[in-house]
């Protein structure tokens, strides 16, 4: 149920303090397409995350789906660094606290057409259904989904398994306006197909025995009553499909069409609605030359259209499914090779309802990323269907209570060796990612083949004023404008005193020396790259314009760290 324990707070700074954040890279893994953005995972605590994405990535995000603390009453989450328990008479008000800070600032990042998904439990469903209400809008409440995990043979009352996942929209109205639908594949729908296909090629196309043999089949199967219907195959193409479709007019109208139809074998009329067709003459001659009009056995019953199941393929997801919870603890526990995290989501999950709410390029968010089921199921998908999609996966380091304990027994305290390896991000999260792309767990044994994926692990870092006016933090900022600029290559590096930096995988460059503008636009045309992003490192606004001068629209221009300062002067008490 939980994907991640949070502490409202860090040892680095407090809530209320001028902090400046950037990012170091503490690792990365690189199987994919050079040209295709990276998949990043942040550790690091997630409201400074979400302040600091809201300088890379404001209206940038097209899918945001956490799964933050359930707020049961045990040893879960915290709060002002301390467990909030269930005789915590102030938990539900500190728990809802807890979350509007961070809601507030991930509505920020959604893009119009955005979507948030919100996995929650009984204890705060109703509550946070209300503040979601408020911050996102009940106009822009889209659904309740309910996930049914399996009954309970320790409850006292009621055998309920169900968790949920409030789904909100940004703009439901910029929804409309694009024309979204959210559609899937009819499950099994493959199967139906070639079993009809198998039926059809060993009775030698015959249809009528073909069609027998199918129905006995789909008798005997599971399928939903909604593919079942598809119960014919056709006898000239052997293609599945069903003849309910009535082509009778809905309400008599003079101008409806009441010419009979003859049947193809008897050559006799056949009764016409008696309303008449609710298709013109034209278009029902059209159908039946094309084969799409279904008769009786005889001229005695009325015609009507046949629907064929390779063309009613999709289908709209229920609010309501069905899948064991404990798959997933038994599938992180494969690719770990041992247990090391409790009720982590399932991949196959989200996968679904990824791929139903976010495009194949969407940029995807979980600020609760807990052990990386979001970046895998991205990762998986981009595989399954080529898609271009972006995960950016926030977690902490925070460590299991008895870990904890255990730990700090030995001697070994938070920021040790020894106790940072065994928290979330290094423990859990960063491994379970590798060995999914890679396919070679920490421990050096083969996983799988692994999967094509560009991944940077990155850590937030807290800078001080000072040093980024003095430009002593570029290490520690350059991966933030890597990730404003699409996160396309590796992080540009400064080597040396040189006057701008780029590389060939990258979208971005850096410019050092606001006088060497021109230069670096001359270089960067005649390469014919793909920068799309300039970085101009200049306190001087009117500096920074005036080299912004030398690049083309095509390239987005930022002076900085002016602008930097601005942004990021987050957690004010005046904010």
């Amino acid at each position: 149920m939980i994907e991640e324990k949070l502490s409202n707070v860090t040892a680095a700074r407090q809530f209320g303090e001028v902090v400046f954040p950037g990012l170091r890279t503490v690792g990365s893994v690189r199987t994919g397409n050079t040209e295709d953005p990276a998949h990043v995972v942040i550790n690091g605590e997630n409201f400074h995350a979400l302040e600091m994405l809201g300088y890379t990535h404001s209206e940038s995000v097209d899918l945001i789906y956490i799964d933050p603390p359930y707020n049961t009453g045990n040893k879960t989450w915290q709060y002002n660094d301390h467990y909030v328990g269930e005789q915590d008479s102030f938990r539900h008000s500190k728990w809802l606290s807890f979350m509007e800070r961070r809601l507030t600032l991930a509505k920020k990042l959604l893009k119009p057409t955005g979507v948030i998904i919100v996995a929650i439990g009984d204890e705060e469903h109703h509550r946070l259904r209300i503040l979601m209400d408020e911050i996102f809008g009940d106009q822009n409440f889209l659904a309740n989904l309910v996930w049914d995990g399996g009954t309970k043979s320790y409850a006292s009352y009621v055998s309920s398994g169900q968790d949920y996942m409030l789904v909100y929209s940004k703009n439901s109205a910029a929804l409309t306006e694009q024309g979204v639908q959210w559609r899937e594949t009819k499950p099994d729908l493959a199967v139906v197909l070639d079993t009809a296909a198998r039926l059809f090629k060993s009775s030698g196309e015959d249809a009528e025995l073909a069609g027998e043999q199918f129905r006995d089949w789909l008798k005997k199967s599971d399928l939903s009553p909604g593919i079942k219907r598809f119960n014919q195959i056709e006898a000239t193409t052997g293609r599945v499909f069903n003849a309910d479709r009535d082509l009778g007019a809905p309400e008599k109208r003079p101008n409806r069409s009441f010419t009979p139809l003859l049947h193809p074998v008897t050559g006799l009329e056949c009764p016409v609605p008696s309303n008449g067709w609710r298709l013109s003459e034209t278009e029902l001659l059209a159908r039946l030359s094309a084969g799409r009009i279904a008769f009786g056995a005889t001229e005695s019953k009325i015609p009507r259209e046949k629907s064929y199941l390779d063309e009613a393929s999709m289908q709209i997801p229920g609010a309501v499914f069905q899948r064991d919870r404990s798959a997933a603890s038994i599938y992180l526990n494969q690719i770990l090779g041992d247990k090391r995290f409790p009720f982590p989501k399932d991949h196959n999950v989200l996968m679904r309802w990824i791929r139903l709410a976010a495009p194949k390029d969407a940029v995807i968010l979980d600020f609760f990323g807990g052990s990386g089921t979001t970046a895998e199921a991205v990762i998986r998908l981009n595989a399954e269907d080529q898609g271009t999609r972006q995960c950016i996966l926030v977690t902490n380091n925070e460590l299991s209570a008895k870990d904890d304990a255990a730990l700090r027994k030995a001697g070994h305290g938070p920021g040790s060796e020894e106790y940072e390896a065994k928290g979330v991000f290094h423990h859990v999260t960063k491994p379970r990612v590798e060995t999914v792309v890679t396919g070679v767990r920490q421990d050096g044994s083969t996983y799988s083949d692994g999967l094509p994926a560009n991944v940077e692990f990155l850590e937030l870092a807290y800078l001080e004023e000072s040093r980024v006016h003095a430009a002593l933090e570029y290490d520690s900022l350059a991966p933030l404008f890597w990730l404003k600029s699409g996160a396309v290559g590796t992080v540009v590096q400064r080597t040396d005193d040189s006057a701008y930096e780029w590389n060939e995988e990258s979208s971005l460059a850096v410019l050092f020396d606001a006088g060497k503008a021109a230069e670096l636009a001359e270089v960067l045309a005649t390469k014919q790259n793909r920068v799309k992003h300039v970085f101009i490192i200049t306190d001087s606004p009117e500096q920074g314009d005036l080299a912004g001068e030398s690049f083309g629209d095509e390239i987005t221009v930022e002076p900085i760290y002016g602008s930097y300062l601005d942004a990021f002067q987050i957690n004010r008490s005046d904010s």
